[in-house]
């Protein structure tokens, strides 16, 4: 069965377990509208970030959602209404 729901803790999860913290970012902070750059994850770390939730939510994200997501709420957003537009 898959996921339905996804959140900014699931989020921070997947980036934790992809990519670790980058040095001086604190993911405990109110990071939904800051840029990921200015947390400290490049695009090499989406990357890797769009295809650990691809695989666990066992959907497939398009590929403007990776150039368009450019801070945690938009990414949770976008992956969000993927999952609510797939049939049940």
């Amino acid at each position: 069965m898959s996921r339905t729901t996804f959140t900014l803790d699931d989020l921070k999860r997947i980036l934790l377990e992809g990519s670790g913290v980058p040095e001086g970012a604190d993911l405990r902070a109110d990071i939904l509208d800051t840029d990921f750059t200015d947390i400290g994850y490049d695009s090499l770390a989406l990357l890797e970030t769009t295809s650990r939730v691809e695989r666990e939510y066992g959907i497939e994200l398009d590929e403007t959602v990776l150039g368009d997501a450019t801070t945690p709420r938009a990414f949770v957003d976008a992956v969000g209404s993927h999952l609510s537009a797939q049939p049940v």
